[in-house]
């Protein structure tokens, strides 16, 4: 089963670090969080990928290019310019990568990889969001309903902490620490798909998946959702980056399941 990478965006919110990478290339630790996800999808024996490339799509490229020898020891003779690899730690990974457009939208980026999926059922995720997500289950999940989408969703960290308190006197109780949202559960990525669901993007590369594609498979009764409570997060911002360099520095990657 194909996975299908958005990677494709400019990264706005990282101006200084996206001047010369794309986001999905920005590090956690000594590997790029696009490395992570991709390590997700692998230890469930998952190792097809496409990458949807855009923005920068060429330094992508040349990371796997370059990534046998970067991961191998290698000797160079200098005398005679060759190179023998005497081990290499490198991933079974094959990996497809398609150039979908600077401008394109992700629904437009999707579409362009419908010759490569074929009839076959695909999974599909964002270049810039980890989580201990069980791949096995999600797939599973999937083939339960028979619809063309599976979502994976979460309630989303709370933004500042909590107040308990009585309702009727008002008295304080303790404090919260950044509790769960309020109920609500928000797209996390990391879909299951059937080729169906390509036909469902209807206008062309300026198609943004997340609206007119998912409201419609919704309204359809072809959209359902996976519900993860454990561990997800998304690097929208600077702080993000940091919390994640900060939890794999200490041994504390959550997303970490290989």
């Amino acid at each position: 089963m194909k996975t299908l990478l958005l990677a494709g965006g400019f990264g706005t919110r990282f101006s200084e670090e996206t001047e010369l990478k794309p986001k999905p290339m920005i590090n956690i630790g000594p590997y790029p969080i696009l490395w992570h996800i991709m390590k997700i999808y692998s230890h469930y024996g998952h190792n097809d990928f496409v990458v949807l490339l855009g923005y920068k799509g060429y330094v992508i490229k040349e990371y796997f290019i370059n990534y046998f020898m970067h991961q191998s020891n290698i000797e160079i003779d200098l005398t005679s310019n060759k190179v023998k690899i005497l081990n290499t730690s490198s991933e079974p990974w094959k990996i497809t990568l398609l150039d979908t457009g600077l401008d394109t939208m992700t629904g437009g980026r999707i579409l362009q990889a419908k010759d490569v999926v074929g009839d076959e059922t695909f999974m599909l995720t964002y270049g810039d969001g980890v989580g201990n997500v069980n791949i096995n289950d999600l797939i599973a999940h999937h083939k339960s309903h028979g619809k063309a989408v599976t979502m994976t969703t979460v309630q989303p960290e709370g933004r500042f902490g909590g107040v308990d308190c009585d309702e009727d006197s008002c008295n304080v109780k303790s404090f919260i620490e950044k509790p769960v949202g309020d109920g609500g559960w928000i797209n996390a990525g990391f879909f299951v798909c059937e080729p169906k669901a390509f036909d469902y993007i209807k206008g062309g590369l300026s198609t943004i998946w997340e609206r007119e594609p998912l409201e419609n498979l919704a309204k359809d009764g072809e959209l359902y959702a996976y519900k993860h409570t454990g561990f997800w997060k998304p690097m929208d911002t600077q702080r993000d980056n940091k919390q994640l360099n900060d939890m794999w520095n200490a041994n504390k990657a959550t997303w970490k399941t290989w």
